[in-house]
């Protein structure tokens, strides 16, 4: 069977866990070759081990474009192009209105708003024609969330980036979409929920009971629609918002 990404160059941040990983394992078995970054060198390892020969592993956190531009220069060097750019990093956390910090504003919309912006503005001048860029969005950008305003801000202005970027880039063949995943299980999901495992398993079944499915997605599902998305078969697909949620956002 033919891979889908045989040959490709792809660059996953935020790739050390979750969604990220799961993805640039996905895009790896497809036959593409994985740059992947997080921001603490153990699990940047243990990640690169995970996948395979095929990755590539660079320290930088997303919303220093010092590490950017460091990560870009490292994809020059060894592949000399970028096919696919999966826009991971990100986080958040939650704060009611009226207790909202400036320290947690600007931790989320560094990660979530500039490191995107930034994440795909230096990666540019090395995107080839026919490059896919994705986004990756949230549910959150299009419900409301209790406590979770900022996080979900930030992903509505990811969603946005998308639609106007597409214009931007008219005439270059770099398509550019969000990839909206809906509750999945993740570290960084159950993390909301502090370090006991009986909240943890709270936070999920709440969630789950949100979801016409009746459960929580799971990152290979998402990595499965990335691939879809990166791949040629989305070819004329550009600037959509693609949920992959269960039907959480749909109803």
């Amino acid at each position: 069977m033919t891979q889908k990404l045989q040959n490709k160059v792809a660059v996953v941040t935020g790739g050390t866990s979750g969604i990220g990983l799961a993805t640039a394992k996905r895009f790896a078995q497809e036959g593409a070759r994985v740059f992947i970054t997080g921001r603490r060198k153990p699990e940047l390892d243990a990640a690169v081990a995970e996948i395979g020969p095929a990755a590539t592993g660079v320290q930088a956190d997303a919303s220093k474009l010092a590490d950017l531009d460091r990560l870009y220069a490292e994809v020059r060097t060894q592949a000399g192009r970028v096919d696919v750019l999966f826009v991971n990093a990100g986080g958040g956390s939650m704060l009611p209105l009226g207790e909202i910090t400036e320290a947690q504003y600007e931790d989320t919309f560094g990660r979530n708003v500039k490191g995107v912006l930034f994440t795909v503005q230096k990666a540019l001048p090395l995107l080839a024609s026919g490059a896919s860029v994705i986004l990756t969005g949230s549910t959150a950008g299009s419900e409301g969330t209790q406590a979770f305003s900022v996080y979900a801000a930030s992903k509505a202005a990811v969603r946005s980036f998308a639609r106007n970027w597409i214009l931007d880039l008219k005439g270059r063949g770099v398509r550019v979409n969000t990839l909206s995943p809906g509750a999945t299980r993740t570290p960084g999901l159950v993390e909301l929920a502090g370090p006991d495992p009986a909240q943890q398993q709270g936070l999920l079944d709440d969630l789950a009971s949100k979801i016409p499915m009746g459960r929580v997605g799971e990152a290979d599902e998402i990595a499965k629609a990335a691939v879809f998305l990166a791949s040629d078969d989305a070819s004329f697909v550009n600037g959509i918002e693609l949920f992959v949620d269960g039907g959480q956002a749909q109803i």
